[in-house]
């Protein structure tokens, strides 16, 4: 049974491109709508574009019909978008489950949209047939989750509901236990309701509209353009293309895949052309494109919640987030200037760079983005706002650009394209409550905190260490945001507990959440990027670890040196020291794993290298001085045996 007429899918094979991003990223693995079903779709998804945009602007809405009506039209779109499985859809085809299952999750949170204000009032009495609509509105927001995000998150949360079912909670009903769950998740602003889809109704979504009309001006081609321009000609010159164009497009892009696969596309086989091996140089996009998610003013939408978290300005997150980001794409560009002058490998030739005078005379794509950094950081405009006239000025900027206008098609089509990008987000977002719900009605993150405290006893390095692991281990296969949001509910108050401020405790969980995509055994951008290059997966994801070394450091730098992020500065000098010193702890490290400065290194240089680098992660003097020694001891060592090498 299907709601439109079934026939037979094209036998025209997708490109390489879509392939990669249908098997590595679930928000690709849509079903085919053609002819007018497809535009019913895209009338809805852009209606709902618009909806978002009236109601985090205009809207004085109570909050519970807000978010419910919000959460009903992601459950709406997401099973008219995202098919149960992968692989090749049935063009104009839905299953009758997937109507049923679309029709009863709309329908339980619009039951709390149009009875929003009696069941407030009713407190905690229940009626069966309400716990009944909860229980279908869970479940059919999860099944949403797990079609255009993945089973990783939904394992957690389906972790932590079974063991407040089970154990947790001190009611000795089960069915009492029940519908305590169901009110506190589906019912109360505690659960699906609550701070991450609250954020993601009022600024995420925006900004995803946002983008979304920003790559339609066609500037992710004028940031792969203007790398070359900057740094093609140098030695190893694509692979520092994709670092450079992976941090610019980071500032846009919400997604470490679509990073991966949109400029990977383009500069991974020029690098395999200029002679990286094919591993290598899927990992420098893969962490390049990861980084993108660190990069500010957008960072994978999480900036926006962890000002909502940190109840601090959008403006004071970005600024915070600047210097660590610098140094961890300065990172990756030592990586891969290193393995340049390993191999000796050259950069792009003359007639494939690009004349600085034809940027010139495209600055102006850079406007949109300009706007929205400068009325964001000066308080000018609300952050919705902000986004709005952002979105005005993109469409505007693009009349100037023969090739990508926008039209009203077009414009059409990023209205759809952006609502559409808002389903995974905002299901991961519901899913990510329930966690964060389930861990503060059982106290669970009290034992938690405790248990890792406890292990670390006064060591506060030992705290940090715990913790990685477990932002590593929780963050596989879950995207930005809702890796953020679970990062924030359970690991980010034991670093709190132990001294560390609250917004280095919090920037340090969510940068190694975000480095899940690159760590084995889940790591879905270092696949995405072997799939282009045709490269082993698993090698390529352990490269993509060591070029990334700057991201295991940088938030041991700021957690323990927590200036580097604005924080308490009483003398800017200070500032300036902490960054330089980073620096050379991330050569020191870098040059180690690479094995090279001016020549091979052999192992006592590898071991002092790596030793000096890590040393000036700790902000004592001595060890700053002991770090710094050790590394230009090895610096001098390489210089003296280059000389040596040159002369005979």
């Amino acid at each position: 049974m299907s709601i439109f007429s079934k026939k037979k899918a094209p036998e025209a094979a997708p490109t390489s491109v879509e392939e990669v991003m249908k098997k590595y990223d679930r928000e690709s693995n849509t079903r085919v709508w053609e002819g007018a079903p497809k535009w019913v779709v895209t009338a809805l998804l852009a209606a709902f574009s618009l909806f978002c945009i009236y109601v985090t602007l205009f809207a004085t809405w109570l909050e519970e019909i807000r978010l419910s009506s919000f959460v009903a039209l992601i459950v709406m779109l997401g099973y008219l978008v995202f098919p149960a499985k992968k692989g090749v859809q049935k063009v104009n085809y839905m299953p009758w489950y997937d109507v049923v299952l679309m029709v009863l999750g709309t329908a339980a949170f619009l039951y709390f949209t149009f009875n929003a204000v009696p069941i407030i009032q009713q407190g905690s009495k229940f009626a069966t047939y309400q716990i009944i609509i909860g229980i279908v509105g869970i479940l059919a927001l999860a099944e949403v989750c797990r079609r255009s995000v993945g089973l990783p998150i939904l394992i957690v949360a389906g972790c932590f509901v079974a063991y407040a079912l089970a154990y947790g909670l001190k009611n000795p009903s089960f069915i009492g236990r029940l519908n305590y769950t169901v009110r506190a998740l589906f019912y109360s602003k505690e659960g699906i309701l609550s701070t991450p889809i609250n954020t993601c109704s009022k600024f995420i979504v925006v900004f995803i509209i946002f983008g979304a009309f920003l790559e339609r001006t066609g500037i992710a081609d004028f940031f792969i353009e203007a790398a070359n321009a900057v740094v093609g000609r140098f030695s190893g010159g694509p692979a520092k293309v994709a670092v450079v164009a992976s941090a610019m497009e980071g500032m846009v892009s919400g997604s470490s895949v679509a990073n991966t696969v949109g400029s990977g596309s383009v500069t991974i086989p020029l690098m395999k052309r200029t002679g990286y091996k094919p591993e290598f140089a899927a990992a420098a996009e893969a962490s390049a494109s990861t980084g993108g998610q660190i990069m500010p003013p957008i960072m994978g939408a999480a900036a926006f919640l962890m000002a909502e978290n940190l109840n601090v300005p959008y403006s004071n997150i970005i600024v915070r987030a600047i210097l660590p980001a610098v140094l961890y794409f300065a990172g990756i560009f030592i990586a891969v200037h290193l393995e340049a002058k390993k191999y000796g490998l050259r950069g792009l030739e003359k007639d494939e760079i690009p004349k600085f005078k034809s940027l010139v005379g495209k600055l102006y794509l850079l406007l949109p983005l300009v706007i929205l950094i400068y009325l964001v950081s000066s308080n000018t405009k609300t952050i919705q706002t902000a986004a709005a006239i952002s979105i005005i000025a993109a469409v505007i900027v693009s009349l100037f650009n023969k090739g990508n206008r926008i039209t009203p098609k077009r414009f059409l089509e990023a209205l759809a394209a952006g609502g559409q990008g808002a389903i995974s987000v905002a299901a991961a977002c519901g899913i990510a409550g329930i966690i964060a719900g389930t861990i503060t009605m059982t106290g669970l993150a009290n034992m938690m905190i405790n248990g890792i405290v406890a292990l670390a006893g006064n060591q506060v390095i030992i705290a940090l260490f715990l913790t990685m692991l477990c932002c590593i281990v929780l963050g596989m296969g879950v995207p930005t945001t809702a890796n953020y949001c679970l990062m924030a509910a359970t690991c980010a108050p034991i670093l709190v507990r132990m001294g560390v401020p609250m917004v280095a405790a919090h920037f340090f969980v969510f940068y190694f959440g975000i480095v899940a995509d690159l760590t084995p055994p889940v790591a879905l951008a270092a696949y995405a990027g072997a799939a282009i290059a045709q490269s082993n997966p698993m090698k390529t994801a352990l490269t993509s670890t060591k070029l990334a070394i700057a991201a295991f450091i940088v938030p041991y730098v700021f957690a323990l040196n927590p200036e580097m992020l604005f924080v308490d500065v009483d003398n800017p000098f200070k500032v300036i020291l902490i960054v330089v010193t980073s620096l050379l702890g991330i050569f020191g490290v870098s040059s180690a794993l690479e094995g090279f400065i001016y020549v091979k290194m052999n192992v006592i240089q590898r071991i002092l290298a790596a030793a000096g680098g890590l040393l000036l992660i700790d902000p004592g003097l001595v060890t700053d001085l002991i770090g710094v020694a050790l590394i230009v001891l090895v610096f001098l060592w390489q210089f003296a045996e280059k000389k040596k090498s040159a002369a005979a």
